[in-house]
C-alpha cells in the first residue's frame, strides 16, 4: 500500500475505536457543539485579508519530525496576530503527530479565528468530532473518497454548520468530486500517494475551478513571490505549516512572509488600476 492507503485503512480502525468509547449523542452535547462557527470564506475573502491559512503540525510521514516542541495555543495565537485569515490544525496522531487536545486549545486561545480540522474524514462520526471539539470547516479528500461520499460528507458537514474545504490533487479527482456543498476548493501540490510537490499543479488546475468557490492552494508554499504568482493566477488563500513549523518561531516566520508579500500584492493591484 501506498502512503494514502495506510493512513486510511488505519483511520478506519480509529474511528472504530472512538466510537466505542465517545458515543455520537454525547459529542452533540458537548459545551462547543452549539456555538456559531467562523467562516472561513468571509474571513478569506475579506477586504485587506492576507488569505493564509496558517498550520499547526508537529511531523508528517514525508519529512518526520518538523517541530515537536511547539505550543498549540501560543503559536495559532501568534499566526492570528500575525494575519493569518484561518487556522489549520492536525488531528491526526498516527502519521502526524496531532491529537483532539491541539484542536480544542487553539480553539481555546483563538475564539474568533476559523479553524480547520485536518485529518483524513471519511465517516459522518469525524464531523460530529470536529464540531464537539470546536472547528469551523473540515477537509474531504477527493482520493480518499468517491464523488458519493464527497456529496454526503459535505451535505452532512453543511446541516452541522460546518464549511468544507475539498482537496484535489488533479483534473480527474477536480471533475468527479466537485459539488454544491463544497465551499472552498483546495489544490494540493503534493501528491499524497508519492509525496513529490509541484507548485505547477495549481497552476494547471486553477482555471478549473468555478469562480463560486474559494480557490486556495496548498503544499510547497515558502516564499512570498510564489504566493504572489500564484494569487495573479486566481487563488484567494494558501495552506501553509511546513515552512513556519520547521522554524524556531513559526508565528515570526508568518509575519516575515506577510510583511514580504503584502508589498507585492499592492504593487501588483497598483498596477491594475493604472
Amino acid at each position: 500500500m501506498n502512503i494514502l492507503d495506510q493512513i486510511m485503512a488505519r483511520k478506519r480502525v480509529e474511528i472504530a475505536e472512538r466510537k466505542a468509547v465517545i458515543s455520537a449523542q454525547t459529542l452533540r452535547e458537548s459545551p462547543l457543539f452549539g456555538r456559531v462557527v467562523n467562516s472561513a470564506r468571509a474571513s478569506i475573502l475579506a477586504p485587506g485579508s492576507t488569505g493564509i491559512i496558517a498550520e499547526f503540525k508537529r511531523q508528517s510521514p514525508s519529512k518526520g519530525v518538523i517541530n515537536d516542541q511547539a505550543d498549540v495555543a501560543t503559536t495559532t495565537a501568534g499566526y492570528v496576530a500575525a494575519g493569518a485569515a484561518v487556522l489549520s490544525v492536525l488531528t491526526d496522531e498516527p502519521f502526524f503527530g496531532g491529537k483532539p487536545a491541539d484542536l480544542q486549545a487553539a480553539r481555546q486561545a483563538n475564539p474568533h479565528t476559523p479553524i480547520l480540522r485536518k485529518d483524513f474524514v471519511a465517516d459522518e462520526y469525524q464531523l460530529l468530532e470536529a464540531k464537539a471539539w470546536g472547528a469551523d470547516l473540515v477537509l474531504l479528500i477527493a482520493a480518499c473518497l468517491t464523488p458519493a461520499e464527497v456529496r454526503s460528507l459535505s451535505a452532512q458537514a453543511h446541516d452541522l454548520g460546518l464549511e468544507v474545504l475539498l482537496e484535489v490533487h488533479d483534473a480527474d479527482e477536480l471533475e468527479r468530486s466537485l459539488c454544491e456543498t463544497v465551499d472552498l476548493v483546495g489544490v494540493n501540490n503534493r501528491n499524497l500517494k508519492t509525496f513529490v510537490t509541484d507548485i505547477g499543479t495549481s497552476m494547471q488546475l486553477v482555471s478549473h475551478i468555478p469562480d463560486q468557490f474559494v480557490k486556495v492552494t496548498e503544499s510547497g508554499l515558502h516564499d512570498a513571490a510564489t504566493m504572489a504568482s500564484l494569487h495573479t493566477a486566481g487563488y484567494q488563500a494558501f495552506l501553509i505549516g511546513e515552512a513556519f513549523m520547521k522554524t524556531t518561531n513559526p508565528a515570526g516566520a508568518l509575519q516575515t512572509l506577510v510583511n514580504e508579500y503584502n508589498p507585492l500584492i499592492m504593487r501588483k493591484h497598483a498596477h491594475v488600476t493604472v
